[in-house]
């Protein structure tokens, strides 16, 4: 160990360390003192003693725990485990390279007992075991592993060693901690007392039952993290507020100006202009992308647009604090916690950051009635505009893969290439509320078979992708406000909500992914798949085009499906043509592959399909469900003539 100019050089650490008085876990010894005079490295976030840094941390050391070689003092950067007391090694450890044997330093300094005989969870000896054998800890704490362990020889029972025991200066039963200065804080396990709210003053987090600092005079009670790294007692952050902010450690209520929640205790403050501010709030970011809205979004003070609802919670928000607003959509404002939530926000600042301007137009218009769309580079397409009469059920959309039907669409004029005049207008790239990435459209060139993430139906169209994020067309192209015409008098959007829910549409359970109505107590709730059910479809059963029909309270009677010749729920979704009074199930109309192209191969696992229309007089018999095919789309196994699946179609696999 050398010092410089006050500052400490030592060995086995890179950078030199800074005088330093305050109360800290000392990477030296494992332990904390309630006066931790010592040195302290800013960019390593690493403490050591004064006493230990001077005088007593070896570079070589004999240890009882391994008394084969001399061990040596290494600045570990691994995240290795402590060989006997399972805890993880900061910065400094003893280690025997020959056996890759590793002791955190208090376990150095202090090395467990070779017998314990008062713990107080058990009535018998326990002996240290220096070996590593495969154990289970009978304190319950869930860990697995083999390494050093106190086992009772009178009985069938086993501890990690820090299940029993600690080092002797772990934690110092008494410490005068600089947000208490009336009273010393004592060390206290178990319960907290009654009269306390069990909870930290400075941070609010429960208290653990385990270890705890507390002043029963004032009923003041810190938590371990608050008590060995409390908060900066003032600071002055631009990017946070103009003027210097400090910290009340008392418990009062307060309006947070940056998010506009209630706070209960401990904020900064400005004692010039009475600004007040979690502590958690401190570090919102300034410049994000959400995944609800196309642009990004920026911190503001004071959010200044009356009237108007979070873009994320759709609950109003208070003018007169902070949050987030988009600088090209006036009135677009988000609560500053909406924004920040794990399922909003990827977790990245932007600010800095220059914002590309990226082409995201899908095609380039030649004239009134031509395009030339990024999907089909070889030839223009041309508009062709549906009549609402009659229905084109010989033309498929490659990105969505329904039938053209009674929608307008853009077709090649030199090749078997069409899309839906919606499809055609799904920009390159997008965000989506179920990714917190943008997402970018892919043509799926190869009819690569996937799974939707939102609708959990199979698809070989285009998709939304990011990684191994994939969404369909139809569930990609969702976005707020939503409106289906099942729920024409309210928007719907996208409210992630606790449990299972029920969808309105197909009465199945929704368990991660729903489209919801906001408005009272409507509680209209739509899973994907029933969200992107087409509104026209055909079958074979039915000369005319079959209209999905929302459901009819009132019905009276029994509903009766055509295809599968059971009865129909008329509360539940179901296609109808209302000539013939028909109710048909939705499944039945379209199938458990209704969203693969026809014509194309299919590939699952490792057997390859056929998608095939069933418009032929004799229908196919299905070898998963011992069938002719009702369904309007079947699986042929390539190679042969007399193997088909209609249903299921990860059924695929098991019945190949």
């Amino acid at each position: 160990m050398e010092s410089e100019g006050g500052l400490l050089l030592p060995l086995f650490h890179e950078h030199p360390m800074m005088p330093w008085n305050d109360l800290r876990k000392g990477n030296c010894c494992g332990g904390y003192e309630s006066q931790s005079e010592g040195y302290y490295c800013k960019i390593c976030d690493f403490f050591v003693h004064k006493k230990c840094g001077n005088d007593e941390l070896s570079q070589f050391i004999d240890h009882p725990s391994h008394p084969s070689h001399t061990l040596q003092l290494r600045h570990d950067k691994g995240g290795n485990i402590c060989d006997l007391c399972s805890r993880g090694i900061v910065n400094l450890c003893y280690r025997c390279e020959m056996c890759d044997f590793d002791v955190e330093l208090g376990c150095a300094k202090y090395p467990p007992p070779d017998v314990i005989d008062n713990f107080e969870m058990h009535p018998h000896k326990l002996i240290l075991l220096k070996e590593w054998t495969e154990f289970e800890c009978s304190a319950k704490c869930g860990r697995d592993d083999c390494r050093f362990h106190y086992k009772c020889d009178e009985c069938d029972v086993a501890f990690h060693v820090d299940c029993v025991w600690h080092p002797a200066t772990d934690h110092p039963t008494e410490v005068n901690h600089s947000y208490h200065s009336l009273h010393p804080l004592k060390l206290l396990t178990g319960e907290p007392p009654e009269y306390s709210d069990g909870t930290c003053r400075l941070c609010g987090r429960e208290i653990d039952k385990e270890l705890f600092y507390h002043c029963s005079s004032c009923n003041f009670t810190l938590d371990m993290p608050c008590v060995l790294n409390p908060p900066q007692k003032s600071l002055v952050d631009p990017k946070v507020h103009d003027h210097q902010l400090t910290l009340l450690p008392r418990l009062d209520s307060f309006t947070c100006n940056a998010c506009g929640l209630k706070g209960d205790r401990s904020p900064y403050a400005c004692f010039d202009c009475g600004f007040m501010i979690h502590q958690e709030c401190l570090c919102l970011p300034r410049v994000i992308n959400i995944n609800r809205h196309d642009h990004r979004v920026y911190r503001t003070s004071v959010l200044g647009v009356v009237d108007s609802v979070c873009g994320v919670c759709r609950k109003k928000v208070d003018w007169t604090y902070g949050g987030f607003s988009c600088k090209r959509c006036p009135g677009y404002v988000v609560h500053s916690k909406c924004a920040t939530r794990g399922d909003v926000w990827n977790g990245k600042e932007l600010e800095g950051v220059p914002e590309e301007e990226e082409d995201v137009e899908p095609y380039v218009v030649i004239d009134d009635n031509t395009i030339h769309h990024f999907s089909h580079i070889e030839h223009y397409l041309r508009r062709i505009h549906g009549n609402g009469v009659l229905y084109e059920d010989n033309k498929w959309c490659s990105a969505c893969t329904h039938p053209i039907g009674l929608q307008s669409l853009y077709g090649c004029m030199d090749c078997d290439f069409s899309l839906h005049h919606k499809c055609a207008e799904c920009p390159k790239k997008k965000w989506h509320v179920l990714h917190n990435e943008r997402l970018t459209l892919v043509t799926n060139k190869k009819q690569e078979v996937f799974n939707c993430y939102a609708c959990r139906q199979e698809s070989n169209g285009f998709m939304y992708k990011d990684g191994n994020r994939k969404l369909d067309v139809l569930c990609g192209s969702i976005s707020e406000p939503f409106v289906h015409p099942g729920h024409p008098h309210h928007p719907l959007y996208y409210i992630p909500v606790e449990g299972e829910t029920i969808c309105n549409g197909c009465k199945g359970n929704i368990y991660r992914t729903d489209i919801s109505c906001i408005v009272g107590d409507c509680g209209f709730l739509l899973c994907f798949q029933c969200a992107t059910l087409p509104q026209v479809v055909k079958h074979i059963v039915h000369n005319h085009p079959l209209s999905l029909c929302y459901g009819e309270e009132d019905a009276s009677g029994k509903y009766w499906c055509d295809i599968c010749e059971t009865e129909t729920d008329p509360n539940n979704w179901f296609y109808t043509c209302k000539d013939q009074q028909a109710s048909l199930h939705t499944k039945c109309v379209l199938g458990d592959s209704g969203r693969l192209m026809p014509g194309s191969i299919a590939k699952v696992w490792s057997n390859c399909y056929k998608v095939v229309l069933n418009n032929s007089v004799t229908r196919p018999f299905c070898r998963k469900c011992k069938s002719h095919s009702k369904y309007p789309i079947y699986l042929k196994f390539l190679g042969t003539s007399e193997k088909y699946i209609c249903c299921s179609f990860l059924c695929a696999y098991v019945w190949g």
